[in-house]
């Protein structure tokens, strides 16, 4: 199962993790505990359970704040580059 909820975290965090909005404008959410619950409620539509999640990346929080963090930094990055 753990390869199944492996592309499904893939999958869900390409689509669902995005850098903070510049400006402040509406866009992204950067609310770790809201992108967990909708990350599990998510695999759990698809057959994964939260185990299978825990047992793929480990703290689900967690992961999603380093991805929130990865975003950011790339996209800091990005815009003092242009």
């Amino acid at each position: 199962m753990s390869d199944k909820a492996r592309e499904f975290i893939d999958f869900w965090a390409e689509n669902s993790i995005h850098a903070v909005e510049q400006y402040r404008t509406a866009g992204a959410s950067q609310d770790v505990a809201e992108l967990t619950r909708r990350l599990i409620g998510a695999a759990k539509g698809q057959g994964i359970s939260e185990a299978d999640l825990r047992a793929a990346i480990g703290d689900i929080a967690a992961y999603v704040e380093e991805l929130l963090r990865a975003a950011n930094t790339a996209e800091s990055e990005r815009r003092q580059s242009t």
